[in-house]
């Protein structure tokens, strides 16, 4: 319907609207002339993820949208409240580390590598004349230590306000929807699932809460950037001791207002049983104001006078990435544990690594952080110092990170090679499987193999658990000896391996150099896929599809995390059917491809029950049970969609052998027929026909309605609606909230309404 030229917006936006064709738009006002057929719209939401070309800058937020995945893919285990708030309390601290990590991260190449190291050396500032200012030899005012690390600070300050103005910007103008008003669930889980309960769409206060906690963290950050070295200085004997008892003071101030803000992420603050209206408004305005009154206090003092103050050798820099590194490390350790135990309570044997798939993503997501904080400090590192002798560079643990990125490279290749093969294997295999599926075709070999190993590659998703769980558990072991490394030897690994045995220390050297140049290589074409993807529509296309899993979810568990498109999305589908139900008395039928299946269910799973028995499902290419219930068992596990399967009217589900993304629900129920049809033929005709005169392309994930399977099972579940449905209401529609809406008149005898999920795919 979307590629007729003449459709015409019935309600929405520029961002996300209801479409009909212009043959349509006069249902309601004539329904004579629709009378015995439905109406079909297209809800049509792919520029909240692939919109505008800022959208492709969002890249850069990567690290905290995987961890904000690992809040959602928790195992299911009713009656483990406790368990369950540990687990998500661990996540959220996860988060806030690398909000921590990336702000440390801007103030090493600020403070230490720019204003500590190169601008106090004389052959560095040399090289670079706009640090002549902050050079000791021009003896101006900012020559003085102090002051040139409380200039610097703007910037990793300015990043932090940077963050927290694009998440109060992006939360207003994506997931401020308010959902439907209604009664207030139970605390226990019920067989709907979480997604049903009235708030779940709506976290208007724990998001405030979080925002405000993780900017004090970034000020606090830089703030003890500043005020560590010189409080260090002031604490020598003979030093002032003036300024020694402020450094003091304002350091327990520091620490006093950071334990405040690690006190607001340990609070849920947050309730989805209910809407969730109420706002800490006095908490969301004081922590980050405190700590930015922390940080102006701590540049004063850092600014003051100290005659014969010298900046040598680096910052505190590997103090401050090592104990980032070992406290992260010990989080996911944590977070592994609790999740076991909660997968214990209730085994889901299609739950990928036995419930241990958010400890997994929680450690990609601290390794994607510590590749883009490494990255940049050793690019700008070798910038600055051409040479490679005038400075000493940037920490000695982020060069140990960087050197165990050539190792676990040789695990993925060595994986990656095994699954290779294992596909190349099975495509063989499955040429005798394509032919018995096609008898008394004419032999296609050339055509046969291409089938086959469309197929072979298909089941390459399914391998995505083990690729993350070996990944993640490499990550884990290589990282704890980088650590180990750095901190027990407090040099390179080139450095620390020089006089051992030859082969030693050329395989420290080589990892040395080629992990250096890889961290920078990586930081690179992540910034060039950026650059790309803003002008390129195309590519940002590419990027919005990545977004569509990983921006389904609310911010949990980072605040900075790109904004989550469901929470304006579901409730613009809720409200549409609600008041198309309750206007026509009439059932629909509610049709989704992709992600736009994932939308559908969680639309439908808001309704009320008895909106939803009014409700068909028919969903094709769908990853609702071979992703999202594999990988979000606690959301879309066994039981949830069953209870969805229940509760609906009817629901179909559409599938190919053919299809990386899509797959089976594996429901059944007393609806009728199964969830799950038969695997549709791909492509639609082995040979050429005369309904296919020139060979039939293999669709794969898209064109699910260019099969005839479509049009049959949307047949027959209009046919299922249409027998027993009520008389239309005339008048206006009694909507479920207070709030005034638009009603259309009923269309007479139309019978029901087909409405299109369509994913930015």
């Amino acid at each position: 319907m979307l590629d007729d030229p003449r459709t015409v917006r019935i309600t929405g936006d520029d961002t996300a609207a209801v479409f009909r064709r212009a043959d349509d738009v006069d249902a309601e006002t004539q329904p004579e002339k629709h009378r015995g057929t439905p109406v079909p719209e297209a809800y049509v939401w792919c520029n909240l993820t692939s919109g505008n070309s800022a959208r492709a800058l969002w890249l850069l937020l990567l690290p905290f949208m995987v961890v904000n995945l690992a809040h959602w893919m928790r195992p299911g285990a009713p009656g483990r409240p406790r368990t369950v708030r540990l687990y998500g309390l661990l996540v959220r601290l996860a988060g806030l580390t690398l909000t921590v990590l990336l702000v440390a991260a801007a103030c090493e190449v600020a403070l230490d590598l720019t204003a500590w190291q190169c601008a106090g050396t004389h052959a560095c500032a040399a090289r670079h004349s706009w640090l002549g200012f902050l050079s000791p030899s021009a003896g101006g005012w900012w020559s003085a230590p102090g002051r040139r690390l409380a200039l610097a600070a703007l910037v990793p300050a300015a990043l932090t306000g940077l963050l927290w103005y694009l998440a109060h910007r992006t939360w207003n103008a994506y997931e401020s929807q308010q959902p439907m008003s209604r009664d207030p669930e139970p605390e226990e889980d019920t067989g709907s699932g979480s997604l049903g309960r009235p708030g779940f769409w709506y976290g208007r206060r724990l998001v405030a809460r979080l925002r405000a906690a993780h900017t004090a963290a970034g000020l606090l950050t830089v703030a003890a950037a500043i005020a560590a070295p010189a409080a260090a200085l002031d604490r020598r004997p003979g030093g002032p001791v003036v300024l020694d008892v402020l450094g003091r003071l304002l350091l327990a101030a520091l620490l006093a207002w950071a334990a405040a803000v690690v006190w607001v992420v340990c609070r849920r603050g947050r309730t989805e049983h209910l809407l969730d209206r109420q706002l800490d408004r006095h908490l969301v305005r004081r922590l980050p104001l405190g700590a930015l009154l922390l940080l102006l206090l701590t540049a004063v003092y850092a600014g003051w006078s100290r005659p014969g103050w010298t900046s040598a050798g680096r910052l505190a820099g590997d103090t401050t990435f090592g104990g980032l590194a070992l406290g992260q490390g010990l989080l996911v350790v944590a977070l592994g544990v609790t999740a076991h135990a909660l997968y214990r309570t209730r085994p889901d044997p299609r739950a990928v690594l036995r419930g241990l798939g958010g400890p997994a993503v929680a450690m990609l997501a601290c390794a994607l952080g510590g590749v883009m904080s490494g990255g940049v400090c050793q690019r700008v590192a070798d910038w600055l110092d051409g040479t490679g002798t005038s400075i000493p560079g940037p920490p000695v643990t982020l060069t140990w990170q960087a050197s165990v990125i050539p190792p676990l490279l040789l695990v993925l290749l060595a994986l990656c090679g095994r699954l290779a093969g294992r596909a190349r294997r099975l495509a063989r295999a499955l040429r005798t499987t394509v032919e018995r599926d096609h008898p008394g075709e004419p032999p296609d070999p050339e055509r046969t193999r291409r089938i086959a190993r469309t197929r072979a590659m298909a089941t390459l998703t399914d391998d995505a658990p083990l690729v993350v769980g070996v990944t993640s558990a490499a990550t884990l072991v290589l990282g704890a000896a980088a650590l180990a490394g750095a901190l027990g030897s407090g040099r390179t690994p080139a450095g620390a391996a020089a006089g051992t045995h030859p082969a030693l220390q050329g395989a420290a050297q080589t990892a040395q150099a080629l992990g250096s140049w890889l961290i920078g290589l990586g930081f690179v074409l992540f910034v060039t896929w950026g650059r790309r993807a803003y002008k390129d529509a195309s590519a940002r296309r590419t990027i919005g599809i990545l977004w569509d899993v990983g921006t389904f979810w609310p911010r949990a568990a980072h605040p900075f995390a790109p904004p989550c498109y469901a929470e304006r999305a579901v409730p613009d589908l809720t409200w549409r059917m609600a008041t198309w139900t309750r206007s026509t008395g009439g059932r629909l039928v509610l049709s989704g491809h992709s992600q736009g299946s994932v939308l559908a269910a969680a639309a439908a799973w808001q309704l009320t029950p008895p909106v939803r028995g009014r409700v068909a499902l028919l969903t094709y290419g769908s990853p609702l049970e071979r992703l999202y219930g594999r990988w979000f068992p606690a959301h879309f596990g066994p039981a949830a969609l069953g209870a969805l399967h229940r509760d609906v009217d009817c629901w179909r589900n559409l599938y190919r052998l053919t299809d990386p993304i899509g797959g089976p629900v594996r429901l059944t129920g007393d609806c009728g027929p199964e969830v799950d049809r038969a695997p549709l033929g791909d492509p639609l005709a082995y040979s050429r026909t005369a309904q296919h005169p020139l060979p039939a392309p293999i669709l794969g994930h898209s064109d699910y309605q260019a099969d005839p399977a479509f049009a049959e099972e949307r047949g027959r579940l209009l046919a299922r609606l249409r027998p027993d449905l009520p008389a239309p209401r005339h008048g206006p529609p009694e909507l479920p909230d207070a709030e005034p809406r638009t009603a259309h008149e009923p269309p007479g005898g139309t019978g029901a309404q087909d409405s299109v999920g369509r994913s930015s795919g």
